[in-house]
């Protein structure tokens, strides 16, 4: 077994690879799926399911993954998600119908629920307080990096290959993963652990399921209008109910109790809010980069990768600033700066010259991965090691519920600004105000973070 020293280095890689795995693929398909519909002689539209599949196994099972690496142990339940996870993606590969894709894409959904969150507990666990912020930094890069990385990838592949190679990508990772969680991982689990509050999940998952349906169909098209109000409105009853279930239950799924701490507070709205922002600027740069400018997938996806190296770049500078700043001051600040570089993109034009775009994209890289990393790791500040596994469940709860209503916020505005407008197809002046729109509510992320007291996280920093 290798020194604790190393270890807080190898397991934070072990599952900031994991998390790259499976953000990764998620964009490459996004990226894929024209080709992929055409050859399977299917609409696009239709085989958009294995995407929503896909995300409702995630919001369903989120929830339970705390609580399952607390009851059968985190390394078993993490080395069983990567199992899941990287067979089910072979399987997709494989298949040749739009039933198994979506049939495989869920069950692939299932094991992200798991992996990521799991991973997270193990980090947090394994390490001391003070190693908190350099194994986030590990962490999270990865995530970050894959949704910038993954469209060009994803291009190339179905542009000179065929689409099953997207998801081949996965077995060798996922193997090499298996191997490394088994050697180097510890074995983590509680002593005591309450029974499942399978009520709680039960109402969570329906919440849950029925909000990031109903949020990734806003602005989308063929649904129609009502079952996406329908889908929202039965998703907020049973959020309600379950919010009357907590206050009585002595160990809910998700404890709410949690949010009395206020860095843990702070990293789940400030963070809330800067994340609804920034997980849809893929999105919104596809559309400017391809529809509003004509690029090609491929070439979109290039652009993307100036924000690949600034995330990078920040892997090496993130300690030394928050040293400098402190948790406080460097969210605060950051925070604008990001949200100032999120809304410069929307004053893109076709005759904006190529080396601003790459430098705004590289900043807005680095300064929204500094932004994630500090978020994360304030969040784990003042947890007791006893609740950690339901913070990280809390916390991936609330970043898949998020993202879902950032990127579908995002394109209602753009859908509105069309049809506002009378224009049948979406124009650079649409996609500009979803830039200012995302740019804004990052900018709004600091107020939460000017109510914290000036050495809020000063245990992880040593100050």
């Amino acid at each position: 077994m290798a020194s604790p020293r190393r270890l807080s280095v190898i397991v934070p890689l072990i599952v900031g690879c994991a998390q790259f795995m499976h953000q990764f693929d998620g964009t490459m398909i996004a990226t894929a799926l024209p080709v992929m519909a055409a050859a399977l002689n299917e609409d696009p539209l239709v085989l958009n399911l294995a995407i929503t599949c896909y995300l409702l196994a995630l919001a369903v099972f989120v929830p339970i993954s705390g609580w399952m690496a607390d009851r059968y142990g985190a390394r078993r339940v993490f080395l069983a998600a990567i199992a899941i996870f990287t067979a089910s993606s072979v399987l997709c590969g494989l298949s040749s119908s739009l039933v198994e894709i979506v049939v495989w894409r869920t069950v692939q959904g299932i094991g992200g629920a798991m992996m990521t969150p799991v991973g997270r507990v193990i980090v947090v666990k394994s390490v001391s307080r003070l190693e908190i912020v350099r194994a986030m930094n590990y962490i999270t890069i990865p995530a970050v990096l894959a949704p910038l990385v993954g469209p060009s990838v994803g291009g190339f592949i179905v542009t000179y290959f065929s689409w099953p190679w997207i998801f081949s990508l996965n077995l060798p990772i996922g193997l090499a993963g298996l191997i490394l969680v088994y050697a180097y991982v510890p074995d983590l689990r509680e002593e005591t652990v309450a029974p499942l509050d399978l009520r709680g999940f039960v109402l969570v998952g329906l919440a849950l399921a029925g909000l990031v349906f109903g949020f990734a169909a806003l602005g989308r098209g063929p649904l129609p209008v009502p079952l996406v109000i329908a889908s929202i409105t039965v998703g907020a009853i049973c959020g309600a109910l379950y919010l009357a279930h907590a206050r009585r239950k002595s160990d809910p799924i998700i404890d709410l109790a949690l949010l009395r701490n206020r860095t843990f507070a702070a990293s789940i709205w400030g963070g809330g809010l800067f994340y609804i922002g920034t997980t849809a600027h893929v999105f919104l740069m596809a559309l400017l980069l391809q529809v509003g400018f004509g690029y090609s997938a491929f070439h979109a996806g290039l652009m993307l990768l100036a924000g690949a190296v600034g995330s990078t770049v920040m892997r090496f500078t993130f300690q030394p600033i928050l040293e400098l700043f402190g948790f406080r001051r460097l969210l605060i600040c950051n925070g604008l700066l990001c949200g100032a570089c999120l809304a410069g993109c929307g004053l893109f034009t076709s005759a904006t010259p190529l080396v601003v775009m790459i430098v705004v994209l590289f900043v807005a890289g680095f300064s929204r991965s500094t932004q994630f990393t500090g978020e994360q790791a304030l969040g784990y500040a003042e947890i007791p090691s006893t609740v950690v596994s339901r913070a990280t469940s809390f916390s991936a709860m609330m970043q898949q519920l998020l993202q879902s209503f950032g990127v579908g916020l995002t394109a209602l505005v753009v859908h509105l600004s069309t049809v506002l407008h009378g224009r049948i197809d979406i124009t650079t002046e649409d996609v500009a105000l979803g830039f200012f729109t995302i740019g804004l509510l990052s900018a709004l992320s600091v107020i939460v973070f000017c109510l914290l007291p000036d050495r809020a996280g000063a245990e992880l920093t040593g100050r």
